[in-house]
């Protein structure tokens, strides 16, 4: 994403020459729902109170998002979901590469994860094979496992996986090996839904898009503790 599409958020109006381009905040769901499932007005609504992006407001008051606003909303969201970041670390880089610095991916480093200022691609089944230098069958075996999930199109999310896959298969680590681990993070997912239970009972906007930023973090605080304690159980191999 270039610097230039990630500007820092401030207040304007939508001039009327220019508002054939803009789109509505219905237009933008229809945009970033096929790869954010899981997005929603309210979710939009809270970053824009959170100072992630701007959208032009009409003279009535209704939000106009330019194509910068939605690749802006696309890296925010990507950053959250790959990176498991909290907000405030992610407006402070956009602050940073709005000023013209290059400041490193947040959470690179930990997840390993390729720079997302590209934007992010969609993979056919058969395009996802051939990227992850996969077999079909192991494709499927990963579907059964729910190790992937079964779609039309798949995310980074999937390829990630599935070359993982591939690499794992050749030290004998099979799919099927991993079936715990969709029981694990179903675990987990319960762990955080106990946790928000009183943000959650609130229902309104404001509380629901806390409820995903703050599912965001204590992903991300879980997931460094089991990288932790997997570190520390391969130190004890070591000779």
């Amino acid at each position: 994403m270039p610097a230039s599409s990630a500007r820092a958020p401030h207040s304007r109006s939508a001039p009327s020459n220019a508002a054939a381009n803009l789109l509505s905040i219905g237009q933008v769901l229809s945009l970033l729902q096929p790869e954010f499932s899981d997005v929603s007005p309210s979710k939009l609504r809270f970053l824009e109170e959170r100072g992630l992006v701007s959208p032009a407001r009409t003279p009535s008051g209704y939000r106009k998002f330019s194509e910068g606003d939605v690749e802006r909303l696309r890296l925010v969201l990507a950053m959250q979901r790959d990176c498991y970041l909290p907000l405030n670390v992610i407006k402070q880089y956009l602050l940073d590469v709005d000023a013209g610095l290059n400041p490193p991916m947040p959470g690179a480093a930990l997840t390993g994860a390729p720079s997302m200022l590209g934007g992010a691609r969609r993979y056919s089944r058969d395009d996802l094979v051939r990227e992850a230098r996969a077999s079909a069958a192991l494709l499927n075996d990963a579907v059964s496992a729910s190790l992937v999930t079964a779609s039309e199109t798949y995310g980074d999310d999937a390829l990630a996986v599935l070359k993982a896959l591939v690499e794992l298969q050749k030290v004998g680590i099979e799919p099927r090996h991993l079936r715990g681990f969709r029981a694990a993070a179903d675990r987990e997912v319960g762990l955080i839904e106990s946790a928000l239970v009183p943000v959650a009972r609130r229902n309104n906007v404001s509380s629901r898009a806390q409820v995903a930023e703050r599912a965001a973090e204590i992903s991300g605080q879980l997931e460094m503790v089991r990288t932790s304690l997997i570190r520390s159980a391969l130190a004890k191999l070591a000779p």
